[in-house]
């Protein structure tokens, strides 16, 4: 008896082991099958990497298209190899001014570009770049479409017209010169009977000072002053201007103006095919244009400034200040494109949020900002305007 249950225990302790070691090896096998999921899963996304297609509205030399760069480096290296934008200038799918269109259709997934060139569909788009000067400038706007309620409005200007889009906004542009033209303007008559390039709301705007105004994209500006189609124009910016060459047709520049004083670039998507992305890859498009917003403007101040200097000192151009009468008859002019658009429901609920934004936003810019020219003056000279 004492032996049989000797033996006896000793068959339970093997079956019990035996029964230990089967649920540890079916354990391992699972976890190593996790865990080989685990691997195996990133290996599949990047299988599956999403490349889409985004054309820009500038030339081909246009630093525009090194701003665009920018946004679309972010968005590259952040994505990680899974998500991934392919860049295209000016006119290798679609004319400039066709961007939207084209991403609208398909045809293209994103477009780099801004409202005033679609403005056409409705006036109420040039307000998201292009419109009139209630004192904010371009960084005060970029904040109304993030935290005043633009980015709402442009939304619903989108679903009005049957947009198939998704849109976000960067880089604060700073206020547009008045342009190149054949002499120095020293007064608004100066400007009747000049026929000028301009986009968006400032071509009724400038129409209202006595010029005819031709719309055109940047590529095609000094093809038109050639033919005599245009006698003076604007673009938007030192580097621009003297890429495109227009040292080489005109040698006078008027700086600043109201004309285009607060514009920001329009990054577009096909909205279906950004719905279909996951919600991390969307993520990336919109923040990476914030990101963007920051490397842009640094960009420009560092590029602007040089070709400023470089306009004069190697191409003879020859720099004046827009005398102030031209400043105060662009506010009339506003006033006037303003009382006829407002007649329009959503152009008016549009500009009476930005007049609210910069009642309350400025008011406190203004007695707070220090004199920053006070000081440039104390350190490097008076300024000869």
């Amino acid at each position: 008896m004492t032996v049989h249950m000797k033996v006896g225990k000793p068959e339970k302790a093997d079956a019990s082991k035996a029964s230990r070691r089967r649920f540890l090896k079916r354990a391992a096998a699972t976890t190593a099958a996790a865990g080989a999921a685990t691997i195996a899963m990133p290996n599949v996304s990047r299988a599956q990497t999403v490349v889409l297609k985004m054309q820009g509205a500038w030339g081909p030399t246009d630093i525009f298209n090194d701003f665009a760069m920018e946004y679309v480096d972010r968005v590259n290296e952040m994505a990680g190899g899974r998500l991934k934008i392919e860049y295209l200038v000016a006119g290798a799918v679609v004319k400039p001014f066709s961007v939207m269109d084209a991403v609208n259709d398909g045809i293209l997934d994103a477009g780099h570009w801004v409202t005033a060139y679609w403005y056409g569909k409705h006036p109420a788009a040039s307000l998201f770049g292009t419109g009139p000067v209630f004192g904010f400038t371009a960084q005060e706007g970029i904040a109304w479409i993030y935290k005043g309620g633009g980015l709402e409005l442009y939304n619903e200007l989108h679903d009005m017209l049957g947009l198939d889009l998704v849109g976000f906004f960067c880089m604060p542009m700073p206020t547009q010169p008045l342009g190149w033209f054949p002499k120095e303007i020293k007064s608004v008559e100066d400007l009747k009977g000049l026929k000028y390039r301009t986009v968006g709301l400032a071509t009724k705007v400038m129409q209202k000072l006595g010029m005819s105004v031709v719309q055109l994209p940047g590529g095609e500006i000094v093809p038109a002053l050639e033919r005599g189609v245009i006698d003076a124009f604007e673009y938007n910016n030192p580097t621009s201007d003297l890429r495109f060459g227009a040292p080489d047709v005109r040698k006078v520049y008027m700086m600043g103006s109201y004309h285009q004083a607060q514009e920001y670039f329009e990054i577009i998507f096909n909205k279906t095919k950004y719905n279909s992305l996951p919600a991390e890859h969307q993520a990336i498009l919109r923040y990476a244009a914030e990101a963007a917003n920051t490397a842009n403007y640094a960009t420009a101040m560092d590029q602007y400034s040089k070709d400023f200097v470089k306009l004069q000192e190697e191409y003879g151009v020859k720099v004046y200040r827009t005398p102030k009468d031209v400043f105060e008859a662009q506010l009339k002019a506003w006033d006037d494109v303003l009382e006829e658009l407002n007649q329009d429901p959503f152009f008016k609920k549009v500009v009476d949020s930005q007049k609210a934004w910069a009642k309350r936003v400025m008011s406190y810019l203004f007695y707070n900002q220090a004199d920053y020219r006070l000081a440039y003056e104390h350190y490097f000279g008076k300024l000869p305007f």
